[in-house]
């Protein structure tokens, strides 16, 4: 029994929906975040989608607001107007004017209805009475079967047109074998038949004319065999091939092409910026040697003569001799000794412009005022009583420091010196007073400001001593180098050997190489101008360029930090005897250290030096042994062997060395010992390993 099921006016809008051109509408409920997925016509209103919407979530349609893309939508508007396409999914939120009364619950799945056994029927009869009937509900022992309607393509809910309930009847037997054998065997049968019309054909003949206008004349062409059309074919295919494989090869010289000029460009690039590289450090070398500012510049000056008198002395020594030979160089002794003076002359210079710069650089740190930065980024400044005394000495020691102001202008002057030193009494507050009374004598007899410049030179000084004192300016005890406590310099505090003074550690240059040092840096610095001159920029720049390198590859590299400018000097002279690994340059300028080894941290036996052109082609290399000969590597590693046993003393370094050995094994080259016929290794075999 088939029978035809009543819809709801739910039901009967997803009819219409689903039967029109739809929309998947993908509702998020706000703020829950639950998302429901309606199929929807796209012709339809907002309005009828709130009243399915409120009707499946059992609220008022008119408490709901529906957004798209942020922005509330009208009742009115329909879906196609809101710019919906058909048959694409449109994401909306939906949110509850009133949560507190009419929440957004997502609606439950239902329970499934189990229809009881039994059930009792209420029959009216034509008469008008009315009687109750049991009827068993019988269970069926099959899958219901399909017996039409619709299948929804996205939830996949199936929705019947009618069902049944009664067991199907059975078809009754036709009594003929219909599953049989012979059924799919094909029997071949020969029968002839009679054309029930006859036949003919009319031609031209006598009595009988047949016009010929219609006629078509139809000459056969040449027959091509299978053989020919398959050359044909072939012929074709490697016409296309060749033309094809023409643009490819073509593509690819371009691409060829493209990438060369992209590679000469960018050696040319590199080309420049070293030539503008070195550009620069030849303008900066030339204008340190015409304008010495620092140490390190009179160094380099020092170094030029020395570079200049051997070249002299070995012209000198080739191409004279005798009594012209000794006359020639005591010509060159004074040369030399003039250009010493000369830079004497400008060292005295330099160093009195540095001094005038660290204390101006001393008198306004101590005057700066604290600062922090705000929670709002800014940065927040804070005055007190220290700072607000170190900024009013500073600026009186601005003013007595001038030397072209008026006669009252430097009575004025040194009348607030004097008060300002009078408030504390001790032998160098009352020197002071006595030099500004005897200037001041002077000044009111009239006597010239040139022949006052000792004396004011003198309050000066004293006046600076007097603001560096921390009981006058308390701010300045946070930035003298030599503490107030004693007993801080307990362990702080050196003898130098060459100039018999005790002085801090940090007057010594300490390297990791040298065990004890016993000269300060002012006798080194005095012996290096004396004998051997060399410039150690050079190794300076090298080694700050290695730290650099080092913390881009390992922000946690300690080795290259440990090592001080001598260590550096001793690699690259001793070790590596001033010139690339490869043996194509010998400028110091020109030359770096890299890792030999790129997977494990630098050090003094896992390290290179080469040119910076060659520092690139280093980095591809991708295993050692691979790319450079047996030779080239026994003799890189002899030197990282050498550098070993220099540094194995050091107990810093010493730990390096173990835990770096472990891993360099597996990627070291092993060189087994040369054995003689006595069985004894030779004692002078290098040998890869470290001791």
């Amino acid at each position: 029994m088939i029978c035809r099921q009543k819809m709801t006016g739910t039901q009967q809008l997803q009819v219409r929906k689903l039967t029109s051109k739809s929309n998947n509408v993908k509702v998020v409920l706000v703020p829950g975040g639950h998302v429901m997925t309606v199929a929807f016509n796209i012709g339809f209103s907002i309005q009828e989608l709130k009243r399915y919407l409120g009707a499946e979530l059992k609220v008022p349609s008119e408490i709901l607001q529906i957004s798209l893309n942020g922005k509330v939508v009208e009742e009115e508007q329909s879906l196609m107007g809101l710019g919906v396409l058909p048959h694409s999914s449109t994401p909306m939120e939906m949110s509850s004017v009133d949560p507190d009364t009419h929440p957004l619950i997502p609606p439950q799945p239902r329970e499934p209805y189990n229809m009881p056994d039994v059930i009792t029927v209420r029959v009216q009869s034509d008469d008008g009475t009315a009687k109750d009937v049991v009827v068993e509900i019988e269970r069926a022992r099959q899958q219901k079967p399909f017996q039409g309607g619709y299948r929804h393509r996205l939830t996949g809910a199936v929705y019947h047109n009618a069902g049944i309930q009664t067991v199907p009847k059975k078809r009754p037997p036709k009594n003929v074998e219909v599953f049989r054998r012979d059924t799919q065997t094909v029997e071949v049968r020969t029968q002839y038949d009679q054309c029930p019309v006859s036949v003919a054909t009319q031609i031209t003949g006598i009595g009988c004319y047949i016009p010929g206008r219609e006629d078509r004349l139809i000459t056969p062409g040449r027959y091509q065999t299978a053989e020919e059309y398959h050359n044909l074919r072939l012929k074709a295919v490697i016409c296309l091939q060749s033309y094809a494989r023409r643009w490819l090869s073509t593509q690819a010289v371009e691409r060829l092409r493209r990438q060369r000029n992209l590679r000469l460009a960018w050696l040319d690039m590199q080309e420049q910026r070293r030539r503008k590289e070195k550009e620069v450090e030849q303008e900066d070398r030339r204008r340190r040697w015409m304008n010495p500012q620092t140490k390190e510049d009179i160094n380099l000056l020092y170094h030029a003569l020395e570079k200049w008198r051997c070249e002299q002395e070995q012209k000198i020594k080739s191409t004279m001799r005798g009594v012209e030979r000794k006359a020639a160089l005591c010509s060159l002794l004074e040369q030399e000794t003039e250009y010493i003076k000369t830079i004497g002359w400008h060292e005295i210079a330099t160093q009195n412009k540095n001094n005038i710069r660290a204390v101006r650089h001393f008198l306004n740190k101590a005057a700066a005022p604290y600062q922090w930065r705000a929670a709002d980024g800014r940065y927040i400044e804070m005055d007190t009583p220290n700072t607000i005394r170190a900024r009013e000495l500073r600026d009186l020691y601005g003013n007595i420091t001038l030397s072209d102001v008026s006669k009252e202008q430097r009575l004025l002057d040194l009348m607030t010196l004097k008060s300002t030193v009078e408030e504390h009494t001790c032998q160098l507050t009352w020197d002071i007073v006595e030099l500004i009374d005897r200037e001041v004598d002077m000044i009111t007899r009239g006597i010239k400001a040139v022949k006052l410049e000792g004396l004011r030179s003198r309050i000066s000084t004293l006046f600076l001593q007097y603001i560096k004192i921390p009981a006058f300016n308390p701010e300045v005890a946070q930035l003298l180098k030599v503490p107030q406590d004693p007993a801080q310099l307990k362990n702080d505090v050196f003898l130098c050997l060459s100039c018999n003074r005790y002085l801090r550690s940090a007057d010594f240059s300490w390297s990791a190489s040298i065990r004890q040092n016993h000269r300060c840096r002012d006798c080194t610095r005095l012996d290096n101008i004396g004998r051997s001159r060399p410039d150690l920029l050079v190794y300076k720049n090298m080694l700050k360029r290695l730290r650099a390198d080092e913390l881009m590859l390992n922000e946690e590299s300690k080795i290259p930090f440990l090592l001080q400018v001598e260590d550096m000097r001793y690699l690259v002279e001793a070790l590596w005897d001033s010139c690339s690994a490869l043996q194509t340059s010998r400028d110091l300028q020109d030359l770096v250290f890299v890792r030999w080894q790129r997977l494990i941290e630098w050090s003094p036996w896992n390290c290179i030096l080469l040119a910076k052109e060659e520092v690139s082609a280093h980095w591809n290399v991708e295993h050692i042994h691979k790319a450079y000969a047996e030779t080239f590597i026994r003799r890189i590693e002899q030197k990282h062997v050498m550098a070993r046993r220099h540094f194995k003393h050091i107990p810093l370094l010493n730990k390096y060395m173990e835990s770096q050995a472990a891993a360099a094994m597996s990627d070291q080259l092993v060189i087994t010992p040369i054995v003689m016929e006595t069985d004894k290794p030779l004692a002078d075999t290098p040998s890869a390993t470290p001791d």
